[in-house]
């Protein structure tokens, strides 16, 4: 049974998850199947671009971001995905030997109206590297299920989601 419910989350509640160390190889071989762009395939076509190096693509970002929620709390939890995402920005460039976190802020949540067993969390994901620079935010809007009332449904936030 999973930890955490949609009651175990209150606005204002910040925790965090990681880290997870990107290597060049890493970014080479997402970039070959999926954003076969210079500079993130082609080191010294990398020096030459704008962002001056080799860097992960904006999606290998963002799919490093979600291995790092899943492992750190999603997949222990009542997840039911999520309604989409109010807002993606890539802040700085992800570079080979960077230690990514994720500090996760809940926003606001609120219970369905429609269904009385799920809950809707919106968060604000930071994606930072090991100087704490944020690389990455992102805004989504996550769905949980609740607690049966047998298992003794709280108010919102009984319990913050571990890091």
């Amino acid at each position: 049974m999973p930890k955490l419910h949609w009651e175990d989350f209150a606005a204002g509640q910040v925790a965090e998850y990681g880290p997870q160390t990107v290597t060049a190889e890493d970014i080479k071989a997402f970039a070959a199947e999926f954003d076969p762009q210079p500079m993130h395939l082609d080191e010294e076509a990398a020096r030459q671009s704008l962002v001056g190096g080799l860097c992960a693509s904006g999606w290998h970002t963002c799919a490093i971001m979600m291995r790092i929620v899943a492992d750190g709390f999603i997949l222990d939890s009542s997840s039911m995905g999520a309604t989409g995402c109010e807002e993606i920005k890539w802040l700085a460039p992800v570079r080979p030997g960077d230690r990514l976190r994720v500090r996760m802020e809940v926003l606001a949540t609120r219970a369905s109206a429609s269904r009385p067993d799920m809950g809707f969390v919106n968060a604000r994901l930071d994606l930072l590297n090991a100087d704490g620079a944020r690389v990455m935010t992102l805004t989504p809007h996550l769905m949980f299920g609740r607690r049966p009332p047998a298992a003794g449904a709280g108010e919102p936030g009984a319990r913050a989601p571990a890091p």
